[in-house]
């Protein structure tokens, strides 16, 4: 039985704890989480919403079934003001963590106000919220207003911003995202360069933190990726897009595996 399908049937123990929203609850699913990694988050800003619950649990399966994942997903909340590009929204959200319970919602805030729309999307469903450091001049303030909405918080930054950026909130964040590709699309050429800012965290980061990246991860890259230090990979065209997508998923594995055992 895949991870996907333990947490969908209820599992046992605290990590499997939900609130009234389906919401899995953060003083323990998250620290779940990060004793599994590494894990391939499948980036729903690629799935079919035609078939979304369908589809996202499929992409989910095959991670599962990989050994690498299976009970988290990335969300992609675009505002067309931060990125040139819009998503969607705590409705859309809302929907999916109904359709979806007991999955782990790592929810990353292309937007321009992470403060002001921070407990929107928690109510939505967001387990982890993320924030980019450019969207506001007091990065301390959004880890505190995430944090008061009773999710996890995390920080990222865009290609051209320079990672020591991230000191001042470092210590008090949860996860940090190192974008591979500039925000806004899906199925951009990974940027090899920012493998950089991976290997500048590796050694700053707390074992009770997480690197996460986001761009252009595929089977010709994750490995570097995780070369680099990275625990958290959101892979979404690739995933979505394969032919099959276990095959797919097992060979990311055994890359990262691979790199691990080298």
């Amino acid at each position: 039985m895949s991870r996907v399908r333990r947490w969908m049937h209820g599992g046992s123990g605290k990590s499997d704890r939900r609130n009234k929203s389906g919401m899995v609850m953060m003083d323990d699913a998250f620290l779940t989480l990060i004793q599994s990694r590494p894990t391939i988050l499948p980036s729903i800003l690629s799935a079919d919403f035609g078939n979304g619950r369908a589809d996202i649990l499929d992409a989910l399966a095959a991670c599962g079934d990989a050994g690498v994942g299976g009970s988290v997903i990335h969300v992609d909340v675009m505002d067309g003001h931060l990125v040139p590009n819009i998503s969607f929204g705590p409705p859309v959200i809302e929907k999916l963590r109904r359709a979806l319970p007991g999955i782990f919602f790592d929810v990353h805030l292309m937007i321009s106000d992470p403060i002001g729309y921070a407990r929107a999307h928690r109510e939505a469903g967001a387990d982890l919220i993320t924030f980019h450091i450019e969207a506001t001049p007091d990065p301390r303030l959004a880890v505190r207003a995430i944090r008061e909405t009773g999710a996890r918080v995390g920080v990222t930054l865009k290609p051209r911003t320079p990672v020591e950026s991230i000191l001042p909130v470092l210590d008090e964040v949860n996860l940090v995202l190192v974008m591979s590709v500039e925000p806004g699309f899906g199925g951009q050429s990974f940027m090899e360069d920012q493998l950089r800012k991976c290997e500048w965290l590796r050694g700053r980061l707390r074992r009770d933190q997480v690197m996460e990246i986001d761009g252009g991860m595929s089977e010709k890259t994750i490995g570097r990726a995780r070369s680099a230090g990275v625990e958290w990979f959101v892979v979404g065209s690739a995933i979505f897009n394969a032919s099959d997508r276990r095959q797919t998923a097992a060979r990311m594995a055994d890359e990262i595996r691979g790199d691990v055992l080298a």
